[in-house]
């Protein structure tokens, strides 16, 4: 089954529409699945889940094909109390920017300055996007690549943790056991044992 990261290119903007009605179908249950599983151990993971679920159903839906009703603002999210998200092309932008950046410092002023908002306009419009904070995403991100660097590699946790954009390992356990509920090293070795 695809992960969250494997569906992170399918939401807004980013291929959502067209899909076939099979996979867009299995796609929607994934996130679903994914989302009941996460709910228990990590709500704002879960949160993002549905709100990609969402958005999908939203894409997906009669009338949401490549031609838009007249006034349809593709950012804009009636359940979030009418606030505007980010334009698909922000979110494409703010992905890649994280993804090539995730080593390194990243602060919330510099990702809103690549999709051309003042900081606090692109917290609210992030928010609405994303179903979570950029500080939240940003942890999420750097916890999703050192699990794919403990599956696909042997490097040491101390250089996981630095390539993940941490501070050192210290830092690395803290946050892992936050948003996954189990130690690095306990999780690498039920995952290594299953793989």
């Amino acid at each position: 089954m695809m992960d969250a990261q494997d569906h992170a290119g399918l939401v807004p903007g980013e291929g959502a529409h067209g899909l076939p009605p099979r996979f867009a179908t299995a796609l929607l249950a994934g996130l679903l699945e994914q989302a009941g599983r996460a709910l228990e151990h990590d709500p704002g993971a879960a949160r993002s889940l549905l709100a990609r679920a969402s958005t999908l159903l939203r894409q997906e839906a009669p009338g949401h094909g490549t031609a838009h009703a007249p006034g349809y603002n593709p950012g804009h999210n009636p359940e979030r109390g009418g606030a505007s998200g980010l334009s698909p092309w922000q979110e494409r932008r703010v992905r890649e920017h994280v993804a090539t950046h995730l080593g390194g410092t990243l602060r919330v002023d510099d990702i809103a300055a690549v999709t051309r908002l003042s900081g606090s306009y692109f917290k609210r419009a992030f928010k609405v996007s994303f179903g979570e904070t950029p500080h939240g995403y940003l942890r999420r991100m750097r916890i999703e690549r050192a699990k794919r660097m403990m599956l696909e590699g042997r490097e040491p946790l101390a250089q996981i943790a630095l390539a993940c954009g941490l501070a050192d390992q210290a830092h690395l356990s803290r946050l892992f056991r936050q948003i996954t509920g189990s130690s690095p090293s306990a999780w690498r070795r039920r995952h290594a044992s299953a793989a």
